[in-house]
């Protein structure tokens, strides 16, 4: 790892747990930045902005800025805008996906959109579902932020962006694309936002089936941190490993 110069990181499980520091996150971080080495928040959560999720990361003495946080949200905002430049789409999630895509250039509408994209919302309304589900069976392109189909909460697993794709699919049978991890194009995307190799970075996250693939599809080095959702009982089970296992983040300081 002594020539790694760019380090991609997961944030549930990895930096955080339930909006507290997993011990070790704060010095890890701050020794990134002490010696020089670029780092990236790479997060599947599209509903908050990097602006906010900043805001909370500091409070909590995570001292990554905005311009160091690469989300779903973005990336999707990122491949439409390569897809077809200021065109329209019609948007199931919050503000971390709406200033996004606004951001690129597009606009946001109920009717005849070139796009139908389904994100993360604290609140899933029925009648956006239905509106979703009428637009894609009218011929409207379908891509979601992410494919995860339930989100932790401090009280439980709540349904997720996968879940909502579900419904919609299942309405209509058109399957979506979804951005975010394990997707290469999230990472690729993410590599291209901080001007880096993949020769030069690690995938550092705690969840196999996002985290680690994503880094192995895209040509980089992996970290798995026993810290978050995987134990390393699981870690054999995958044809995929990671090229490094440690407890969490604080072995890496």
């Amino acid at each position: 790892m002594d020539d790694v110069t760019c380090y991609l990181l997961d944030m549930d499980g990895v930096l955080v747990r339930e909006d507290e520091p997993i011990p070790g996150a704060p010095e890890f971080v701050r020794r990134l930045q002490r010696e020089g080495l670029t780092h990236l928040l790479l997060t599947n959560n599209p509903i908050h902005t990097p602006r906010t999720l900043a805001s909370r990361l500091q409070a909590i003495d995570i001292p990554i800025g905005a311009d160091r946080i690469w989300t779903s949200a973005l990336a999707t905002a990122w491949f439409l805008s390569t897809q077809r430049p200021h065109g329209s789409a019609y948007v199931v999630g919050e503000a971390g996906l709406t200033t996004a895509l606004h951001e690129v250039g597009y606009t946001l509408v109920d009717r005849d959109p070139d796009y139908v994209v389904v994100g993360e919302t604290r609140t899933y309304s029925f009648e956006a579902i239905t509106r979703a589900i009428r637009l894609v069976d009218q011929g409207a392109r379908f891509v979601t932020t992410n494919p995860d189909p339930v989100a932790p909460s401090p009280n439980g697993l709540v349904p997720a962006t996968g879940s909502v794709a579900a419904m919609v699919t299942a309405a209509t049978g058109v399957q979506p694309y979804p951005i975010g991890k394990p997707n290469p194009l999230m990472v690729r995307s993410a590599l291209r936002f901080v001007g880096a190799h993949s020769d030069e970075a690690v995938m550092v996250g705690d969840n196999m089936e996002t985290d680690i693939i994503g880094g192995v599809e895209s040509g980089l080095r992996s970290v798995l941190v026993l810290s978050g959702i995987t134990d390393r009982d699981q870690v054999q089970r995958h044809p995929f490993q990671p090229t490094r296992v440690v407890e969490s983040v604080a072995e890496l300081v």
